[in-house]
């Protein structure tokens, strides 16, 4: 029997101490399958992101003299600790989330690949020398830590997105505060209770929760050296416009609107069921979810025929029971919102081939369920085709070939993410080489790149020059030094 999650009244974790906000107010959270409670979030002030900022302001001289490969073996031993609570970290995930047991596996799975890139540290940082650059003089180039940094995360992904950055953060030698979704606290409270345990000189690690205050803190904290978000594109780019005026350093990851275009030469048995993942997977609550499919000439017919069955074999309910593959949305605020898209998308004229207004899971009445919604003959001018729903809505668009295709491709401001099918080796090229996104799959409905490649869109999804994971997380969240020597 599962051990039903519930933290009364969260901490914050500053200074390495567990800490109550300085805020009188919190939310009620529920489970969005079940309605039931599962604890509350304080609201934070500004006073507690202070707290946290002097905390990892003290602790960051002695944390960037501490030599990189122990820096390293403190991420070994989180990778070690995550590892040994796995499967509770992924279970708290679905019931504050609502995705699927799989989903949150996979995504904490995916978490911990970030730990272990970090742990590399000791290689990813190295600079460059270079022996004699003129008559006696030689040069070095090297990377130094650069203060407190912050991340402030999204509620789609709540034990993983924070692991993006936290890794490469500390072991460049920086001190770091997290700032969880008010949404979807209780998975970082997990992991804070796991990184209180590596027993780090305290203040390198704090987490504060909140809303809008925290945020705006962080935002306009003259202390604080680096922001990264996740999130929307309309608050990325406040975020990254706000943060930009104090002279930080930002990565604001921001929405999305993919394209998923598929041929008639793609294996339909392999191809459908993973468009359909790709849309569908997580309730449609990804930055990744290609929602938006594009069929080219004659796929177009039977794509849609294939879709509705495939669709048709998702299973609705609680994430936390076997065989189920597709959970609740976030909340009735967020329910309430993906459906206004399907009645605006019945409005503007599209047909909706299957219709997920209405559902309800039998037993789980309260929860927050949208049914697996299908939209055929749309038109690339609709609000549904251009705006990202974020919910288990898929959209078929219509195209004469693939340069038709990328027309409608290049007229969305979002490009994140962007797949085609085909096993023509020529329009995969073409399509990897002329798409606006930034991160590309080829027979792959979420082109998620691993912890050593870099992760962001491009266009209106992504704000800031370096982007997350890999060599551009080491050039974020370090100071490029060059000295010059000459000894007389």
């Amino acid at each position: 029997m599962t051990q039903k999650l519930f933290v009364e009244r969260l901490h914050n974790f500053i200074g390495g101490a567990w800490v109550a906000s300085t805020g009188a107010d919190h939310v009620a959270l529920t489970n969005p399958a079940t309605g039931e409670p599962v604890g509350s979030c304080p609201v934070g002030t500004s006073a507690d992101v202070d707290a946290a900022v002097t905390a990892a302001k003290l602790a960051f001289p002695a944390w960037r003299d501490t030599p990189v490969p122990t820096r390293s073996r403190y991420l070994f031993d989180l990778r070690n600790l995550l590892e040994q609570n796995f499967e509770e970290l992924a279970r708290i995930c679905t019931q504050e989330h609502g995705k699927t047991l799989s989903e949150s596996l996979g995504s904490v799975r995916r978490g911990i690949d970030m730990v272990e890139c970090g742990a590399g540290m000791p290689s990813l940082m190295m600079g460059k020398a270079l022996e004699d650059i003129s008559s006696g003089i030689d040069c070095i180039e090297q990377r130094q830590p650069m203060g407190v940094f912050a991340v402030i995360a999204p509620y789609n992904f709540p034990a993983m997105v924070p692991l993006w950055f936290l890794p490469f953060c500390l072991a460049t030698g920086n001190t770091i505060i997290v700032k969880p979704s008010e949404q979807v606290p209780f998975s970082q409270h997990f992991v804070a209770t796991l990184i209180d345990k590596l027993k780090l000189p305290p203040g390198v690690v704090n987490f504060v929760n909140g809303g809008k205050d925290v945020v705006n803190r962080i935002i306009e904290h003259p202390e604080i050296q680096g922001v990264s978000f996740v999130g929307s594109s309309k608050v990325a780019k406040i975020v990254y416009e706000g943060a930009a005026k104090t002279g930080k350093r930002v990565q604001a990851l921001g929405g999305a609107k993919n394209f998923i275009v598929v041929a008639n030469d793609c294996d339909w048995d392999k191809s459908v069921p993973n468009i359909v993942e790709s849309c569908y997977g997580c309730a449609g609550q990804r930055c990744l979810a290609g929602a938006t499919i594009i069929a080219i000439g004659d796929a177009y017919e039977p794509l849609v025929r294939k879709l509705k069955e495939e669709i048709g074999r998702l299973v609705m309910g609680n994430g936390l029971t076997p065989g189920v593959t597709l959970g609740p949305v976030i909340s009735p605020a967020h329910k309430e919102r993906v459906l206004a898209f399907v009645e605006l998308g019945l409005k503007e004229g599209a047909t909706l081939a299957l219709d997920g207004r209405g559902a309800t899971v039998p037993g789980l009445e309260q929860g927050n369920w949208v049914g697996p919604s299908l939209f055929v003959d749309v038109n690339p001018t609709m609000t549904i085709a251009r705006d990202e729903i974020f919910g288990p809505v898929m959209c078929v668009l219509r195209a004469t070939d693939l340069a038709d295709a990328m027309k409608i491709v290049h007229a969305q401001p979002l490009a994140n993410a962007a797949s085609i099918y085909t096993s023509n080796g020529r329009t995969a090229r073409d399509f990897v080489k002329e798409v606006p996104a930034a991160m590309v799959g080829v027979n792959i409905g979420v082109a998620a790149p691993m912890a050593f490649f870099t992760f962001g869109g491009s266009k209106g999804s992504f704000f800031g020059d370096l982007k997350a994971h890999g060599s551009d997380s080491v050039s974020f969240y370090t100071n490029n030094k060059t000295a010059i020597y000459r000894w007389h």
